[in-house]
């Protein structure tokens, strides 16, 4: 599919190459299709195909051949028509949030803000996105996205948060399985409501404390906090370790990069931006662990890269790629057939009849 689709493209480009137009140098600034994409038209690849069908027109004249660059914010883009509106150039920022810094623009008693440690060189306002209490550290996102911004909090869309606590006491396992299943949380106005179901496990459990990883799919006010409270065990340090696809990875307290164009588009998915890519199971390749390798006998273990480690090459590392090779070839093209028990009769009788004949020659 994706060759013929490749195939189309280039013959409507070929054909279409006798109507040049004036946006063909790429000092211009951006990729036509990107900026169209940007702006949450469509995906990149539709809008390609909306270029190529002579939907696009920039300052007046038409647009129907890639590559084109634009300048987002000074060319009058239409799009059927109707004109596509400018934006300002999205900054999407991860932080290791360190406690005793607030998320929050403005606060009146003069404390750290999260966005205080952000040196971007655009200088462009961003908020916070899921913030983290005042005595919690880990990964936050600032952005000036309000639409993924607003996807990524909200309970409907589900995207789940990773936490690992440490709590006082060492806890049991009918606590464990309440604070799964969900708990009652009272709230300062209105009647309060059943926490909704989250994923724990127990990474580790003495009588002084215990650590837990504790996935949420929703964001109430220090809800973590709260519900251990309910069940007599208060936390002691919380730190956020994922959002979403993203994990806490490669950097230190206080440090903060810029997502990568493939993270940002996971994460898109993830708030239900971006269409589900068919028949793609990430969690698939993330679930080959040594205890599988082991029980499949002799090959070592295929390692899968996530968000924020450093990737090794194209990002998966086969420590046994020699011998799946060679082994795929072996049974593609096998040395000899070998002979069914009917075939071995009829040989047999054949080299018998053979011997006979030669015995009577001679004889």
């Amino acid at each position: 599919m994706t060759a013929a689709y490749t195939q189309c493209m280039r013959e409507r480009r070929t054909a279409r190459n006798q109507d040049p137009h004036q946006f063909m140098d790429s000092s211009r600034g951006e990729r036509l299709q990107r900026v169209m994409a940007d702006a949450g038209l469509a995906s990149r690849r539709e809008c390609e195909a909306l270029i190529l069908a002579g939907e696009v027109v920039v300052n007046g004249h038409l647009v129907n051949t890639l590559p084109a660059w634009v300048d987002p914010t000074t060319d009058d883009i239409r799009v059927g028509g109707t004109r596509l509106k400018p934006t300002e150039q999205h900054v999407y920022i991860v932080l290791f949030k360190p406690r005793g810094v607030v998320c929050t623009n403005s606060d009146p008693e003069g404390r750290p803000r999260a966005i205080d440690l952000i040196k971007h060189p655009l200088n462009t306002r961003l908020y916070c996105v899921g913030r983290l209490d005042l005595d919690s550290s880990g990964l936050l996102f600032l952005t000036n996205d309000g639409e993924l911004a607003n996807r990524l909090t909200h309970p409907r869309y589900e995207v789940h948060k990773g936490y690992e606590v440490v709590l006082g006491g060492s806890i049991d396992g009918d606590d464990l399985k309440s604070l799964e299943e969900g708990i009652y949380l009272p709230e300062r106005e209105g009647a309060g409501s059943r926490t909704s179901r989250s994923e724990l496990r127990l990474l580790k459990r003495d009588r002084e404390k215990t650590t837990i990883y504790m996935e949420l799919r929703e964001g109430r006010n220090r809800q973590i906090r709260r519900m251990m409270q309910r069940v007599g065990h208060p936390v002691k340090k919380l730190r956020r370790v994922k959002f979403g696809p993203i994990q806490l990875k490669g950097l230190a307290v206080g440090e903060w990069r810029e997502l990568m164009s493939a993270e940002l588009r996971t994460l898109r998915r993830a708030a239900g931006l971006l269409p589900a890519r068919p028949g793609h199971a990430p969690a698939a390749s993330e679930k080959r662990t040594a205890s599988s390798s082991r029980d499949s006998g002799k090959s070592a273990p295929i390692k899968a890269t996530v968000h924020g480690a450093k990737a090794k090459g194209a990002g998966i590392e086969l420590g046994a790629g020699a011998r799946i090779l060679a082994g795929a070839k072996e049974r593609a093209i096998p040395k000899s057939a070998p002979l069914t028990r009917g075939a071995k009769a009829t040989s047999t009788r054949s080299r018998s009849r053979t011997e006979d004949r030669a015995k009577t020659r001679h004889s």
